[in-house]
């Protein structure tokens, strides 16, 4: 099939045009039409499922959810954690798939953000608790109107999550 100004429009959500030279120029539309509730979870993928159950618990989630999944011929396992409206999925593969997950220098998620309404009483307790903070104190960015300040943790597969004040 030759793809033509006319009949690209059933392949592709883009607004587009056709150059004299034939170039195919691309422009994202810039409101599109879906509706996005929030957050429904973070997937972080794990190299042992109880010690990253007991470190969410820990930071004040539950277990709502516990699942087994298959992965290349193997079993995983999945739980779904849940503090408020906030749901974190922890999986865990079968053990043929964990060394990459072992390996990994990134592409853990890099952080995720939680939402604090007094981000020094967030500093104190969780330093209080033993965690790892990677901010020797919370920082101010000016972000947003009146800025922010956060500070991160890791936890147990080098996973950032980040404790995070708007101002």
């Amino acid at each position: 099939m030759i793809i033509t100004a006319e009949n690209l429009n059933m392949f592709c959500p883009f607004k587009h045009r056709f150059t004299t030279n034939n170039v195919l120029i691309i422009k994202m539309e810039s409101n599109l039409n879906l509706t996005i509730n929030g957050i429904q979870h973070i997937g972080v993928p794990v190299t042992d499922i109880e010690v990253s159950q007991q470190f969410y618990t820990r930071l004040g989630f539950s277990k709502v959810m516990q699942a087994p999944f298959t992965d290349n011929g193997g079993t995983g396992t999945c739980v779904m954690m849940q503090r408020g409206s906030m749901i974190m999925e922890l999986y865990q593969l079968p053990e043929a798939g964990l060394a990459e997950i072992r390996s990994r220098r990134n592409g853990h998620i890099d952080h995720v953000a939680f939402d604090v309404d007094n981000i020094d009483k967030a500093y104190n307790a969780v330093k209080e608790a033993g965690f790892n903070i990677i901010e020797p104190e919370p920082v101010f960015l000016q972000f947003w109107k009146n800025g922010c300040k956060y500070f991160n943790i890791t936890g147990p597969d080098g996973e950032r999550l980040e404790f995070n004040q708007v101002l």
